[in-house]
């Protein structure tokens, strides 16, 4: 199997490569959304609820407060979440250029 036998997979490989991390990031970006709306919101106590904001938790606030040890706040406005959701279209944006290049 020569090289140019090997160019129709790479570039399959980096299609892949760029499809998931579309959609990784598309679902990160809904993730964060829904942790800002469900803390914006005072849900009735409920064990499911309670679960899905504890994974919301989870999941988000560890890229977030990367973000928040930069930021500083203004008062009870957080403003990581917007410049954390802005530095994953950049690097969706950058990925893509990427993946377009193979």
């Amino acid at each position: 199997m020569g090289v140019p036998a090997m160019l129709p997979v790479l570039a399959d490989v980096a299609d892949t490569i760029g499809n998931f991390v579309n959609v990784f990031i598309f679902v990160y970006i809904l993730l964060i959304l829904a942790y800002i709306v469900t803390s914006w919101i005072r849900l009735p106590y409920s064990p499911w609820l309670n679960r899905i904001q504890r994974f919301l938790y989870d999941v988000c606030d560890p890229y977030l407060r990367l973000f928040r040890r930069i930021i500083p706040s203004f008062g009870p406005l957080d403003l990581s979440p917007m410049v954390a959701i802005i530095v994953l279209y950049v690097i969706q944006a950058l990925v893509n250029r990427v993946v377009a290049e193979v």
